[in-house]
């Protein structure tokens, strides 16, 4: 039986505002019909803080941190807790909450999408495996997160190294789609990443970040080659295909469409008035 054809598209670097811009249209796009589901990949131009839809940012986020690290600034369409893209790959599925291949309930849509991240680490040799909160009081603390800090700890589905959480997604759904996209560290650089947030006192920020690192990892700390984009992204394209039985089509923007995306970078994504808006 021939497999489905989805849309790859591989964006490369771009910017903050872009990169929320294009997962937004793709989203629209695929609702109206104009285009199939899609797989994206792409990276981050400067390194930029990302802040979840609801995220208080005055309460939360050191403001002078993140000028000082000369990192750029972005409010997510999606839901979940900041997240530093660097050292990453990112990537969005957008796809239709009624295909067939996707559960009705968030939870059981996220692990499908989820299967083939799983495969993407499987394919680079990890054994990578689901988070699936073991007890009512690790359940009930996903609702109550503790920290803004996005790999503070695994939600639902999402996928474990030795049981640190190694990547870390965030879904919206809109006009009856699915947009999740989420970030692939090969690197982090811990120290930058807290400075970016406001703690009590800096014991309590100590303290945090010493248990964040028994909580997530890099893919570079679990291998013994030292893994660059190009591969990772290979393997999670290999992934994606496996783990969601489709096939993928390379894809490239027309000029009409990267018109709409670079308007929505400019109204929405680039307004501060959206930014600062919690």
């Amino acid at each position: 039986m021939e497999k489905e054809t989805w849309l790859l598209i591989d964006s490369g670097a771009c910017s903050p505002a872009y990169n929320m811009a294009l997962d937004e249209r793709l989203l629209h796009w695929h609702s109206s019909g104009l285009i199939p589901p899609v797989i994206r990949f792409y990276e981050w131009q400067p390194a930029t803080l990302s802040l979840g839809y609801f995220q208080k940012i005055h309460k939360e986020i050191d403001l002078e941190a993140v000028k000082r690290h000369e990192l750029g600034l972005v409010r997510r369409p999606t839901g979940g807790r900041g997240v530093l893209h660097d050292q990453e790959l990112t990537y969005s599925v957008i796809v239709s909450e009624e295909h067939p291949k996707m559960p009705a309930t968030v939870t059981e849509a996220y692990r499908v999408i989820s299967t083939g991240l799983l495969e993407g680490f499987k394919a680079l040799g990890m054994d990578a495996r689901f988070s699936i909160p073991s007890s009512e009081s690790a359940r009930e603390e996903l609702k109550q997160p503790r920290s803004a800090v996005c790999f503070d700890a695994p939600s639902w589905y999402e996928l474990v190294v030795e049981g640190r959480k190694i990547a870390g997604s965030a879904q919206t759904r809109q006009n009856g789609v699915i947009l999740q996209h989420g970030a692939l560290m090969i690197d982090l650089d811990s120290e930058q990443l807290f400075d970016l947030f406001q703690y009590p006192s800096e014991r309590v920020r100590r303290r945090m970040q010493a248990a964040f690192a028994k909580k997530a990892v890099p893919m570079n700390d679990l291998t013994a080659e030292k893994l660059e984009v190009p591969r990772v992204r290979a393997a999670f394209t290999e992934g994606f295909e496996r783990g969601l039985d489709i096939q993928l089509s390379t894809y490239t923007l027309t000029p009409a469409q990267e018109k709409e995306v670079e308007d929505l970078a400019k109204t929405r994504y680039e307004n501060e008035e959206w930014t600062y808006r919690r």
